[in-house]
C-alpha cells in the first residue's frame, strides 16, 4: 500500500473555504481510480506548530503504485493539479508530496 501525502501553502489571497475546497477536489477520482482505498483532506492542526505556511492538506492510500501511477496520469487529477499549483505560493514550489509504502 501507498500513502501519498500532499501539503500544501497557499497563495495569501486564497481564502481558507477555497484552500479546504481545493484540496478536496481530489476526492472524486474516488470512484475513477481502481486500487484506490481512501481519501482525507482538510487544514493542518499544526499542534507541534512546525509546519511553516502548509496550510492544508490530503492523504490518499492507494493499492500499489499502479494505481497511484493511474492517478497520477489521469486527465481529471492533472487538471485538478494544475488549480492546485495556481493558488500554492511559488506554484509547484508550495506543494509538498511525501509517499510512504505502508
Amino acid at each position: 500500500m501507498i500513502k501519498h501525502c500532499v501539503f500544501c501553502s497557499f497563495k495569501p489571497d486564497v481564502s481558507a473555504q477555497d484552500r479546504l475546497t481545493t484540496v478536496s477536489s481530489f476526492s472524486a477520482l474516488l470512484p475513477e481510480i481502481d486500487g484506490l482505498v481512501s481519501f482525507d483532506a482538510g487544514p493542518n492542526l499544526d499542534f507541534e506548530q512546525k509546519s511553516g505556511d502548509y496550510s492544508h492538506g490530503f492523504v490518499v492510500v492507494f493499492e500499489g503504485r499502479e494505481a497511484l501511477k493511474q492517478y497520477d496520469q489521469h486527465p481529471l487529477h492533472q487538471k485538478l493539479g494544475a488549480e492546485l499549483v495556481s493558488k500554492c505560493q511559488g506554484g509547484a514550489d508550495g506543494i509538498l508530496v511525501f509517499d510512504l509504502d505502508i
